[in-house]
């Protein structure tokens, strides 16, 4: 088994994405590079993904400086996954614009017998029949999933299958009352504990975060963000710090705080540009304040 690295398994995107206030194409974007951008800064990352030919030299260039082990990152002719989204005035609404899965649409995750013994797994924001495949192939001892409320709308069974086989569930307010029909964050993720998972945190936007086990329920505060820019990865900013951290040796309190504070920097900025240059010192900062709202 192969201590202190992370396997992620997601999506690899070109994005266009509109805001109030600008719009920018050609972001490169998904969930595996979000969570790669956060995880690389704990622990070395393993990705599992496909692009198509058309994937820029930057994107790879950004890759192959990130990532540890690139074997299972598939490159086949055709068009990268892209996706457009356009957010609302006030920034409640997405409104997704266009979705070309383009080799996506076709992708078959491989693990490689060195990926295969990576000891945590994180399955980002994936269809949940692509997150079985692999953990069938996969020995891993922790599973960390990230899903949406598209997954839970339209594959549920799949996906309940996915949560009985996963350790730590990361979701949103919503979904999680998507999933258990319970508006209290609490209520729910102690409800979702019964699918068999150890943990599960539960993402309440500008309100923090909550972790839940079958003994505690920890409180974190969130960053008073001054203006978003573009909301787009923040949640895979999270899954991947989360992750990184706790791959790492970490415990879930230290990297509830650490992921909450890059998800913080990552909405400052279009697409992953800020989250990419931030300084240690900014990160530092949010990571003191949050700790300051730790409830136990």
């Amino acid at each position: 088994m192969i201590e202190s690295s992370l396997l992620i398994a997601g999506s690899i995107a070109i994005d266009t994405i509109e805001t109030p206030e600008a719009r920018r194409e050609n972001i490169l974007g998904g969930s595996v590079t979000y969570a790669l951008i956060a995880a690389h800064r704990f622990v070395p990352c393993h990705v599992v993904g496909i692009i198509g030919s058309d994937f820029p030299q930057e994107g790879k260039d950004l890759y192959q400086s990130l990532a540890s082990n690139l074997t299972d990152l598939q490159e086949v002719e055709g068009s990268t996954f892209s996706w457009g989204g356009r957010y609302s005035d006030n920034w409640d609404e997405r409104e997704t614009l266009y979705t070309d899965l383009g080799v996506f649409g076709n992708f078959q995750p491989l693990l490689c017998e060195e990926n295969k013994d990576v000891k945590t797994v994180l399955l980002a924001n994936i269809h949940p029949e692509l997150q079985t495949s692999i953990i069938n192939q996969s020995e891993a001892d922790i599973f960390i999933l990230d899903t949406m409320n598209l997954w839970i709308d339209t594959t549920r069974s799949q996906l309940e299958d996915v949560l009985k086989k996963t350790n730590i569930l990361l979701l949103n307010e919503s979904e999680a009352e998507l999933l258990t029909n319970y508006s209290d964050p609490l209520k729910a993720g102690t409800e979702l504990l019964n699918y068999g998972l150890e943990k599960v945190i539960v993402k309440l936007g500008g309100e923090g975060a909550l972790f839940i086990n079958e003994r505690d329920q920890i409180r974190v505060g969130a960053f008073p963000v001054e203006k978003v820019v573009d909301p787009t990865g923040a949640g895979d900013v999270f899954a991947g710090a989360f992750s990184g951290i706790l791959a790492a040796g970490g415990n879930e309190v230290e990297a509830i705080i650490q992921a909450s504070a890059l998800a913080s920097i990552c909405v400052e900025g279009f697409g992953a540009e800020k989250i990419l240059n931030c300084s240690v010192e900014d990160v530092s900062d949010r990571i003191n304040y949050l700790q300051s709202t730790l409830e136990l």
